[in-house]
């Protein structure tokens, strides 16, 4: 998976199980350039890319993915907002489920399951 460039962490509240991140959006995310010209949105793989990346660090997985189950995009997150970045650790499944919202809307979420092997790197 490619590493993108993480959103500002504005604030974070982390357990064992669960963590949750409140992100600025800023509108200078080299991401929204392209995607769309009208109405700007954060693309769904990068939302992705930082569940992946937050979550793996903060329940020490080494970052990969192996499957996506449930992937939903149900609200464009645009530039300038504030969300929360949800994430709950199954340990027995190797599974975090995420789940970016604020108060009003949820705009993705989904679950990933964690290989906890390394990935092999062919040469």
């Amino acid at each position: 998976m490619i590493k993108s460039q993480p959103p500002h962490i504005i604030s974070s509240n982390l357990t064992e199980t669960s963590a949750t991140w409140r992100l600025r959006i800023d509108e200078t995310l080299p991401y929204f350039n392209g995607h769309f010209r009208n109405q700007p949105v954060l693309p769904g793989v990068t939302q992705l890319d930082w569940a992946i990346q937050l979550g793996c660090a903060h329940f020490q997985y080494p970052i990969h993915a192996t499957t996506l189950e449930v992937l939903k995009f149900q609200n464009v997150i645009t530039p300038g907002i504030e969300v929360n970045l949800s994430i709950t650790l199954d340990t027995k499944k190797h599974k975090l489920s995420f789940v970016y919202s604020n108060q009003q809307t949820r705009f993705s979420s989904g679950r990933i399951v964690i290989s906890t092997q390394r990935p092999l790197i062919a040469s």
